[in-house]
Protein backbone atom coordinates (compact mmCIF):
# COMPACT_ATOMS: atom_id res chain seq x y z
CA UNK A 1 0.00 0.00 0.00
CA UNK A 2 1.62 3.46 -0.83
CA UNK A 3 2.37 5.84 1.53
CA UNK A 4 1.93 9.97 1.79
CA UNK A 5 4.29 12.27 3.08
CA UNK A 6 3.33 14.72 6.02
CA UNK A 7 5.66 16.36 8.02
CA UNK A 8 8.01 14.06 6.81
CA UNK A 9 7.06 10.83 8.92
CA UNK A 10 5.00 7.97 6.91
CA UNK A 11 1.64 7.87 7.29
CA UNK A 12 -1.40 5.41 5.70
CA UNK A 13 -3.47 7.30 3.46
CA UNK A 14 -6.21 5.79 5.44
CA UNK A 15 -4.81 6.64 8.91
CA UNK A 16 -4.44 10.27 7.01
CA UNK A 17 -7.99 10.45 6.43
CA UNK A 18 -8.37 9.39 9.62
CA UNK A 19 -6.54 11.66 11.60
CA UNK A 20 -7.59 15.09 9.34
CA UNK A 21 -11.02 13.57 10.10
CA UNK A 22 -10.51 13.92 13.96
CA UNK A 23 -9.25 16.88 14.07
CA UNK A 24 -10.58 19.69 16.13
CA UNK A 25 -12.86 22.31 14.48
CA UNK A 26 -11.84 20.76 10.83
CA UNK A 27 -14.40 21.64 8.28
CA UNK A 28 -13.31 19.63 4.61
CA UNK A 29 -15.61 22.85 2.92
CA UNK A 30 -16.29 26.28 3.23
CA UNK A 31 -20.00 25.91 3.89
CA UNK A 32 -19.75 24.00 6.84
CA UNK A 33 -16.85 25.85 8.19
CA UNK A 34 -18.78 28.95 7.87
CA UNK A 35 -21.63 27.13 9.81
CA UNK A 36 -19.19 26.83 12.85
CA UNK A 37 -19.06 30.44 13.50
CA UNK A 38 -21.82 31.79 16.12
CA UNK A 39 -23.89 34.52 15.00
CA UNK A 40 -24.67 36.87 18.08
CA UNK A 41 -28.45 36.78 19.22
CA UNK A 42 -30.81 39.89 19.66
CA UNK A 43 -33.51 39.59 21.89
CA UNK A 44 -35.99 42.38 21.73
CA UNK A 45 -38.97 42.94 24.17
CA UNK A 46 -41.57 45.33 24.34
CA UNK A 47 -45.61 45.78 25.19
CA UNK A 48 -45.70 47.60 21.67
CA UNK A 49 -47.66 45.82 18.86
CA UNK A 50 -44.52 46.41 16.43
CA UNK A 51 -40.83 47.36 16.38
CA UNK A 52 -40.46 50.68 17.52
CA UNK A 53 -38.23 52.77 15.62
CA UNK A 54 -35.66 49.53 14.36
CA UNK A 55 -33.79 51.40 11.52
CA UNK A 56 -32.22 53.52 14.44
CA UNK A 57 -31.45 51.08 16.85
CA UNK A 58 -29.54 49.11 13.73
CA UNK A 59 -27.52 52.20 12.86
CA UNK A 60 -26.05 51.94 16.71
CA UNK A 61 -25.26 48.25 15.66
CA UNK A 62 -23.56 49.15 12.60
CA UNK A 63 -21.55 52.09 14.51
CA UNK A 64 -20.81 49.52 16.69
CA UNK A 65 -19.10 47.27 14.15
CA UNK A 66 -21.97 44.89 13.33
CA UNK A 67 -23.19 45.37 10.17
CA UNK A 68 -26.38 43.58 8.68
CA UNK A 69 -26.41 40.18 8.90
CA UNK A 70 -23.56 40.03 11.80
CA UNK A 71 -26.12 39.64 14.13
CA UNK A 72 -29.58 37.99 14.36
CA UNK A 73 -33.02 39.51 16.15
CA UNK A 74 -35.75 37.80 17.92
CA UNK A 75 -38.24 40.12 18.48
CA UNK A 76 -41.45 39.58 21.04
CA UNK A 77 -43.93 42.18 21.27
CA UNK A 78 -46.95 42.08 23.85
CA UNK A 79 -49.40 43.77 21.34
CA UNK A 80 -50.14 46.01 24.48
CA UNK A 81 -51.51 42.99 26.65
CA UNK A 82 -48.76 43.65 29.85
CA UNK A 83 -49.40 40.41 31.12
CA UNK A 84 -47.89 38.72 28.14
CA UNK A 85 -44.31 40.16 29.06
CA UNK A 86 -43.19 37.33 31.62
CA UNK A 87 -43.53 34.60 29.43
CA UNK A 88 -41.91 36.49 26.71
CA UNK A 89 -39.22 37.52 28.86
CA UNK A 90 -39.12 34.24 29.82
CA UNK A 91 -39.53 32.66 25.88
CA UNK A 92 -35.76 34.67 24.81
CA UNK A 93 -34.12 33.66 28.00
CA UNK A 94 -34.76 30.24 26.68
CA UNK A 95 -33.72 30.96 23.18
CA UNK A 96 -30.12 31.70 24.64
CA UNK A 97 -29.96 35.01 23.23
CA UNK A 98 -26.59 37.16 24.32
CA UNK A 99 -28.46 40.62 25.19
CA UNK A 100 -32.31 41.61 25.66
CA UNK A 101 -33.19 44.79 24.91
CA UNK A 102 -36.44 46.73 26.10
CA UNK A 103 -39.16 49.22 25.49
CA UNK A 104 -40.59 51.55 28.45
CA UNK A 105 -40.55 50.07 32.25
CA UNK A 106 -42.64 46.91 32.56
CA UNK A 107 -40.72 45.17 29.87
CA UNK A 108 -37.53 46.40 31.42
CA UNK A 109 -38.81 44.78 35.07
CA UNK A 110 -40.05 41.18 32.98
CA UNK A 111 -36.46 40.93 31.67
CA UNK A 112 -35.24 41.73 35.19
CA UNK A 113 -37.53 39.08 36.52
CA UNK A 114 -36.45 36.45 33.91
CA UNK A 115 -32.83 36.34 34.29
CA UNK A 116 -30.24 38.23 36.66
CA UNK A 117 -27.48 37.21 33.90
CA UNK A 118 -27.98 37.83 30.43
CA UNK A 119 -27.08 41.28 29.79
CA UNK A 120 -30.09 43.87 29.56
CA UNK A 121 -30.28 47.48 27.50
CA UNK A 122 -33.31 49.39 28.54
CA UNK A 123 -34.67 51.81 26.99
CA UNK A 124 -36.52 54.96 28.48
CA UNK A 125 -37.22 52.92 31.53
CA UNK A 126 -38.52 55.82 33.67
CA UNK A 127 -36.26 56.10 36.43
CA UNK A 128 -34.26 53.60 36.69
CA UNK A 129 -32.52 53.86 40.06
CA UNK A 130 -36.35 54.58 41.78
CA UNK A 131 -37.96 51.25 40.15
CA UNK A 132 -34.76 49.12 40.99
CA UNK A 133 -33.09 48.48 37.71
CA UNK A 134 -29.79 49.80 38.39
CA UNK A 135 -28.11 50.72 41.73
CA UNK A 136 -27.08 54.08 40.64
CA UNK A 137 -26.95 56.14 37.01
CA UNK A 138 -23.27 56.28 37.36
CA UNK A 139 -22.57 52.77 37.92
CA UNK A 140 -25.22 50.27 37.34
CA UNK A 141 -24.04 47.29 39.31
CA UNK A 142 -25.92 44.15 37.84
CA UNK A 143 -26.86 42.65 33.96
CA UNK A 144 -28.31 46.06 33.32
CA UNK A 145 -27.83 49.39 31.88
CA UNK A 146 -30.15 52.32 29.86
CA UNK A 147 -31.09 54.52 27.61
CA UNK A 148 -33.27 57.22 30.03
CA UNK A 149 -35.31 60.63 29.01
CA UNK A 150 -35.21 61.67 32.67
CA UNK A 151 -33.36 64.47 33.20
CA UNK A 152 -33.72 67.55 36.28
CA UNK A 153 -36.38 70.28 35.24
CA UNK A 154 -37.50 68.31 32.09
CA UNK A 155 -41.36 68.47 33.09
CA UNK A 156 -41.32 71.75 34.74
CA UNK A 157 -39.61 73.13 30.81
CA UNK A 158 -42.58 70.91 29.38
CA UNK A 159 -45.03 73.06 31.25
CA UNK A 160 -43.48 76.27 31.25
CA UNK A 161 -43.69 76.20 27.27
CA UNK A 162 -47.10 74.94 27.50
CA UNK A 163 -48.19 78.24 29.09
CA UNK A 164 -46.17 80.64 27.37
CA UNK A 165 -48.09 79.66 23.99
CA UNK A 166 -51.72 79.23 25.56
CA UNK A 167 -51.94 82.26 28.45
CA UNK A 168 -54.93 81.24 30.03
CA UNK A 169 -54.58 77.95 30.59
CA UNK A 170 -55.54 77.04 34.08
CA UNK A 171 -55.97 73.43 34.53
CA UNK A 172 -53.58 70.76 32.90
CA UNK A 173 -54.08 67.10 32.71
CA UNK A 174 -51.22 64.59 32.29
CA UNK A 175 -52.14 61.95 30.32
CA UNK A 176 -50.37 58.57 31.23
CA UNK A 177 -49.83 55.61 30.72
CA UNK A 178 -51.72 53.53 33.97
CA UNK A 179 -48.81 50.55 33.78
CA UNK A 180 -46.19 52.95 33.66
CA UNK A 181 -47.24 55.16 36.37
CA UNK A 182 -45.56 58.97 36.24
CA UNK A 183 -42.34 58.56 38.04
CA UNK A 184 -42.47 60.34 41.83
CA UNK A 185 -40.09 62.63 40.51
CA UNK A 186 -41.84 63.85 37.73
CA UNK A 187 -44.51 64.47 39.35
CA UNK A 188 -43.05 66.24 42.49
CA UNK A 189 -41.43 68.47 39.42
CA UNK A 190 -44.98 69.06 37.54
CA UNK A 191 -46.83 69.85 40.79
CA UNK A 192 -43.94 72.29 41.95
CA UNK A 193 -43.70 73.87 38.37
CA UNK A 194 -47.70 74.27 38.43
CA UNK A 195 -48.09 76.05 42.09
CA UNK A 196 -45.36 78.60 40.94
CA UNK A 197 -47.60 79.01 37.29
CA UNK A 198 -50.82 79.34 39.22
CA UNK A 199 -51.63 76.11 37.39
CA UNK A 200 -53.54 73.04 38.42
CA UNK A 201 -52.27 69.44 37.49
CA UNK A 202 -53.59 66.05 37.66
CA UNK A 203 -53.40 62.67 35.96
CA UNK A 204 -55.51 61.01 33.54
CA UNK A 205 -54.35 57.51 32.96
CA UNK A 206 -55.49 55.32 30.25
CA UNK A 207 -54.07 51.33 30.03
CA UNK A 208 -55.10 50.94 25.94
CA UNK A 209 -56.14 52.60 23.23
CA UNK A 210 -59.69 51.94 23.69
CA UNK A 211 -59.48 54.68 26.89
CA UNK A 212 -58.13 57.41 25.05
CA UNK A 213 -61.93 58.31 23.49
CA UNK A 214 -62.76 58.30 27.40
CA UNK A 215 -59.86 60.32 28.37
CA UNK A 216 -61.04 63.20 26.52
CA UNK A 217 -64.38 63.25 27.69
CA UNK A 218 -62.56 63.32 31.14
CA UNK A 219 -60.95 65.99 30.31
CA UNK A 220 -63.71 68.37 28.83
CA UNK A 221 -66.05 67.13 31.86
CA UNK A 222 -63.19 68.33 34.46
CA UNK A 223 -62.48 71.52 32.68
CA UNK A 224 -59.07 70.89 32.10
CA UNK A 225 -58.32 73.41 29.41
CA UNK A 226 -54.65 71.97 28.44
CA UNK A 227 -52.80 68.31 28.45
CA UNK A 228 -49.41 67.09 28.89
CA UNK A 229 -48.93 64.18 26.87
CA UNK A 230 -45.95 61.64 28.19
CA UNK A 231 -44.23 59.25 26.07
CA UNK A 232 -44.24 55.30 26.10
CA UNK A 233 -44.82 52.69 24.01
CA UNK A 234 -48.64 52.68 24.11
CA UNK A 235 -49.38 56.60 23.34
CA UNK A 236 -46.31 56.60 20.96
CA UNK A 237 -48.47 53.48 18.61
CA UNK A 238 -51.86 55.59 19.58
CA UNK A 239 -50.51 58.89 18.62
CA UNK A 240 -52.44 59.68 15.70
CA UNK A 241 -55.41 59.08 17.65
CA UNK A 242 -54.04 61.11 20.59
CA UNK A 243 -53.55 63.98 18.41
CA UNK A 244 -56.53 64.08 16.21
CA UNK A 245 -58.78 64.06 19.49
CA UNK A 246 -56.61 66.51 21.03
CA UNK A 247 -57.06 68.89 17.78
CA UNK A 248 -60.88 67.60 17.57
CA UNK A 249 -61.54 69.14 21.20
CA UNK A 250 -59.22 72.21 20.77
CA UNK A 251 -57.02 71.48 23.73
CA UNK A 252 -53.41 72.81 23.77
CA UNK A 253 -51.41 69.97 24.13
CA UNK A 254 -47.51 69.78 24.86
CA UNK A 255 -46.37 66.39 24.09
CA UNK A 256 -42.96 64.59 24.72
CA UNK A 257 -41.53 63.60 21.55
CA UNK A 258 -41.23 65.15 18.18
CA UNK A 259 -43.14 62.34 16.84
CA UNK A 260 -46.36 63.79 17.67
CA UNK A 261 -45.80 67.13 16.19
CA UNK A 262 -44.42 65.94 13.21
CA UNK A 263 -48.43 64.03 12.81
CA UNK A 264 -50.54 67.84 13.76
CA UNK A 265 -49.33 67.72 17.14
CA UNK A 266 -49.18 71.55 18.33
CA UNK A 267 -45.67 70.97 19.80
CA UNK A 268 -43.34 68.82 21.98
CA UNK A 269 -40.07 69.34 24.17
CA UNK A 270 -37.95 66.26 24.77
CA UNK A 271 -35.48 64.10 24.07
CA UNK A 272 -34.61 63.09 20.54
CA UNK A 273 -35.70 59.03 20.37
CA UNK A 274 -34.18 58.44 17.68
CA UNK A 275 -31.03 59.18 19.31
CA UNK A 276 -31.79 56.99 22.21
CA UNK A 277 -32.57 53.86 20.00
CA UNK A 278 -29.01 54.38 18.30
CA UNK A 279 -27.41 54.80 21.18
CA UNK A 280 -28.84 51.42 22.56
CA UNK A 281 -27.46 49.41 19.21
CA UNK A 282 -24.51 51.24 19.94
CA UNK A 283 -24.55 49.79 23.81
CA UNK A 284 -25.44 46.55 22.75
CA UNK A 285 -22.31 46.11 20.29
CA UNK A 286 -20.14 47.13 22.87
CA UNK A 287 -21.89 43.91 25.30
CA UNK A 288 -21.22 41.96 22.30
CA UNK A 289 -17.62 42.86 22.28
CA UNK A 290 -17.10 42.20 25.94
CA UNK A 291 -18.65 45.15 27.78
CA UNK A 292 -20.48 44.23 31.09
CA UNK A 293 -23.62 46.40 31.52
CA UNK A 294 -21.97 47.34 35.33
CA UNK A 295 -19.71 49.06 33.40
CA UNK A 296 -21.83 51.07 31.16
CA UNK A 297 -22.98 54.45 32.75
CA UNK A 298 -26.60 54.58 32.20
CA UNK A 299 -26.68 57.73 29.76
CA UNK A 300 -29.40 60.43 30.20
CA UNK A 301 -30.11 62.84 26.83
CA UNK A 302 -27.87 66.29 27.34
CA UNK A 303 -29.91 67.75 24.16
CA UNK A 304 -33.38 68.30 24.34
CA UNK A 305 -35.91 69.19 21.05
CA UNK A 306 -38.50 72.32 21.02
CA UNK A 307 -40.93 72.29 18.09
CA UNK A 308 -43.49 74.05 17.50
CA UNK A 309 -46.42 73.35 14.24
CA UNK A 310 -48.11 76.52 13.39
CA UNK A 311 -50.80 75.08 11.58
CA UNK A 312 -51.93 73.47 14.92
CA UNK A 313 -51.14 76.54 16.86
CA UNK A 314 -53.67 78.52 14.17
CA UNK A 315 -56.32 76.10 14.33
CA UNK A 316 -56.32 76.43 18.11
CA UNK A 317 -56.79 80.31 17.59
CA UNK A 318 -53.41 80.96 19.51
CA UNK A 319 -51.06 83.35 19.04
CA UNK A 320 -47.44 82.42 19.35
CA UNK A 321 -45.03 84.86 20.84
CA UNK A 322 -41.94 85.80 18.63
CA UNK A 323 -40.14 84.82 21.55
CA UNK A 324 -41.20 81.20 21.60
CA UNK A 325 -40.52 80.81 17.64
CA UNK A 326 -36.88 82.08 18.05
CA UNK A 327 -36.39 79.21 20.70
CA UNK A 328 -38.09 76.85 18.48
CA UNK A 329 -35.70 74.35 17.18
CA UNK A 330 -38.21 73.75 14.40
CA UNK A 331 -41.25 74.75 13.31
CA UNK A 332 -43.28 72.89 11.35
CA UNK A 333 -45.48 75.24 8.66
Amino acid sequence: MPFLILGGAGVRRRDFITLLGGAVGFRPFGARAQQTVKIPRIGFLSQSARTPMGEPFQAGLRAAGFSEGAVSMEWRFAAGDLSRLAPLAADLVRAGVDVIVTTATPAAKAAQNATRTIPIVAIDPGDPVQVGLVASLAQPGGNITAQSSIAPDLQAKRLQLLKEIALNISRVAILSNAAIPVAEVALQELRSAAKALKIDVAPVEVSGPQDFAAAFVTIANQHFNALLVFPDPLTFSSAHAIVDLANKNAVAAMFGAREFVNIGGLMSYGPNYPNMYRRAGVYVGRILKGARPADLPVEQPTKFEFVLNMKAARALGLNVPPTLLAMADDVIE
